[in-house]
């Protein structure tokens, strides 16, 4: 079983049995279905998404043969993002076993390399049969799945306070972005404010608790490189339920180092009331879309 399954609002699948009946229904009821020439000729890499709520639900890969028989190949749990997480370039990197795709980007906001699992892979491989890549005017939209999470009480700050915190996320986007582009002043100037970030937290983490002082934080976690912790700012949230097993999900837009994306999990898996201006801390499985100019 897909252990994220549960973050869709399939807890209660236990069994083979309901695992086969539930994919069956997947592909029978899709509601968006997409194909493209596989990987062996006379073949079809094809992919069905059934949403049970708002954006979320089950997608089923496999290929079509010559004599139009389908193939299961695997199946995982989605959530789609409602709006544009990034514009960085993506860089797609196909998985070892399966049909299925990871895409990195070097998304300066947070500091890191994201990775992500990647929704929407017919696309991309129907652009890479075709000589195309690499695509310019992409976009990224943004999704992840949680197991479990907590609801954090928001950082006071004062007026004057956001306005300092602003600039300074500002004066390092900038100097982020200088450093992309190998100027060594910029580099230097990163490296010692890290040190005296690092000097600041070591001293009042002594006198204080430690989600008093961090505000927002996105790092990995484990070792599955698209799974992060994180505490994220909740912008706005609704609360929906699975249609085929009225089990209530939640999903939150949270904006995480100035990241905007959204946040599925089971009702029953989050501790404490969502509110705009709370704050979500917990272990995702980053999913994203690319979206390609041109595309519906």
């Amino acid at each position: 079983m897909h252990k994220f399954l549960r973050a869709v609002g399939f807890s209660k699948i236990n069994t083979k049995k309901q695992l086969k009946d539930l994919i069956s229904y997947s592909v029978h009821k899709a509601n968006e279905k997409s194909y493209t020439s596989g990987s062996e000729e006379d073949s079809m890499f094809s992919e069905f998404a059934m949403d049970f709520g708002p954006g979320f639900g089950i997608t089923v890969r496999g290929e079509f043969d010559e004599e139009n028989h389908f193939t299961y190949e695997y199946y995982f749990p989605h959530i789609r993002g409602e709006e544009i997480s990034s514009y960085e370039d993506i860089t797609v990197e196909r998985h070892a076993q399966t049909e299925s795709y990871a895409g990195i980007c070097e998304e300066v906001k947070i500091g890191i390399s994201l990775i992500f699992y990647i929704q929407n892979a017919v696309p991309y491989v129907r652009a890479k049969n075709a000589g195309l890549l690499p695509i310019k005017g992409t976009s990224l939209s943004l999704a992840a799945l949680a197991l479990s999470g907590r609801i954090l009480l928001p950082v006071m700050n004062r007026d004057t306070q956001k306005i300092a915190v602003s600039e300074q996320k500002k004066e390092r986007l900038n100097l982020l972005n200088e450093a992309r582009k190998g100027n060594e002043e910029a580099i230097e100037t990163l490296t010692m404010k890290d040190v005296d970030i690092y000097a600041s937290i070591a001293k009042k983490i002594k006198t204080n608790d430690l989600y008093s002082i961090v505000d927002t934080s996105f790092m990995p976690y484990g070792v599955e490189c698209d799974q992060y912790t994180i505490i994220g700012t909740i912008v706005e949230f609704k609360e929906s339920e699975n249609q085929l097993t009225r089990e209530k999900v939640v999903i939150m837009k949270v904006n995480c180092n100035d990241l905007v994306f959204d946040v599925c999990i089971n009702r029953n898996d989050l501790e404490g009331e969502p509110m705009p201006g709370r704050r979500f801390k917990g272990i995702i499985w980053m999913q994203g879309r690319i979206n390609f100019p041109g595309e519906n």
